[in-house]
């Protein structure tokens, strides 16, 4: 039977073809975002807000109501702001960390109790490879990637009792309409101290993430996660390079490993 399947950010990139592949799986999949969408195929969508709990309340109960019960949530909402650490603007940051990370806490606020109740229950969490390593220009994308990885790994010891996984799916770059919509900060492109560099790293992150893999890849090791009845804590998915350089971190010196991210993102 299927499996009732809660995604947020299921109107594009990668949230949709997990939905889309899910759903043509055979499980009951409900999707969401902030704009308003027809329900496709298969996919029930949902018209909700990450970062305001009293929406996230309520989609979480529509489901309730409808089905009985949640049994796995895809926490993939997300956007990014792209700019100098020091010259972002207390909106650019709140704007970042609140749909990134506050939004997935909304979501396991609003989950758990039900998961509890059934004593079953996988919350996938997508973290990034900017959740491992800092990204330059990409400072506050990266802190709230790596605030997820420490509220997962947290929250796993917490709700392990009650027979809940939680697990971080850690994407490298994938094709998708991310980069279109990542925004610039105004004040960065006009720095006579970062505006340079900033254009020179941002063709190559632009250019990283247009050759990424295909999104149904990611959605397939999400598929595997889960029809798996013990699935692992934590999935690093892109490609073979950027993988093994995230995995490196833990035994390459700091020195070392700094250098080579100035190397890669044309900073030096």
């Amino acid at each position: 039977m299927g499996k009732v399947i809660f995604i947020t950010g299921a109107t594009s990139g990668l949230g949709k073809a997990c939905a889309e592949h899910l759903a043509a799986q055979g499980h009951i999949v409900y999707g969401t975002g902030r704009r308003q969408m027809e329900n496709n195929g298969n996919v029930k969508f949902i018209q909700m807000d990450v970062t305001k709990q009293e929406s996230v309340n309520q989609a979480i109960g529509q489901v309730i109501k409808e089905q009985g019960h949640i049994d796995v949530v895809l926490n993939n909402a997300g956007m990014g702001i792209g700019g100098a650490a020091e010259l972002a603007t207390p909106e650019e940051i709140a704007l970042q960390m609140n749909t990134n990370f506050m939004g997935t806490v909304h979501v396991c606020t609003a989950v758990l109790p039900h998961m509890r109740k059934a004593k079953q229950g996988t919350i996938i969490n997508f973290s990034s490879l900017g959740g491992v390593m800092g990204l330059p220009f990409q400072a506050f994308y990266s802190a709230s990637k790596f605030a997820i990885e420490g509220y997962s790994e947290a929250l796993s010891l917490e709700v392990k009792p009650y027979k809940i996984n939680i697990c971080l799916i850690e994407p490298g770059d994938f094709a998708t309409g991310f980069t279109a919509s990542r925004v610039l900060s105004e004040a960065t492109k006009k720095s006579d101290i970062y505006g340079e560099q900033f254009v020179k790293t941002l063709k190559n992150i632009e250019k990283e993430e247009q050759n990424g893999f295909k999104p149904i890849q990611l959605a397939k090791v999400v598929a595997r996660i889960v029809n798996c009845k013990h699935p692992k804590f934590r999935y690093k998915v892109g490609n073979i390079v950027q993988v093994g350089f995230a995995k490196s971190k833990a035994w390459v010196p700091d020195r070392t490993y700094q250098f080579l991210l100035r190397f890669f993102y044309n900073m030096m």
